[in-house]
């Protein structure tokens, strides 16, 4: 599995060196567009790049736009997780020192639910 792991990333690589050599010309990126950028008193001067920067550029922007987004997005399932185990180790802690209390002896109720979880 690993050698099919390997060979696939270097079929991945002479893919994107192919690409990239194929598409070295220089293109014009403009940060702003021409009459936003008069309006802020900033140049307009583009940016000159080769093509396959802006590509792959895009496509890293993307991934962690997504990565972020998802992150964000998760926010909630990671604090319920954090509140059960909150929840799960106080209901520990009670059960412990409501065995302590009654002498180490076990609550007959109580023995019934643990044997069935």
């Amino acid at each position: 599995m690993r050698y099919l792991k390997y060979l696939f990333l270097a079929a991945l690589a002479f893919v994107l060196i192919t690409v990239a050599l194929a598409n070295r010309g220089f293109v014009s990126l403009y940060l702003l567009p021409p009459e936003l950028s008069a309006i802020l008193g900033l140049s307009g001067e583009p940016l000159q790049l080769p093509l396959f920067v802006v590509v792959v550029g895009g496509i890293i922007a993307g991934l962690l736009i997504g990565f972020v987004w998802e992150w964000l997005r998760e926010m909630k399932f990671r604090g319920t997780a954090r509140q059960a185990e909150k929840l799960k180790k106080e209901v520990e802690t009670l059960r412990a020192t409501t065995s302590a209390e009654k002498g180490g002896k076990a609550d007959d109720v109580l023995a019934l639910l643990e044997s069935k979880a």
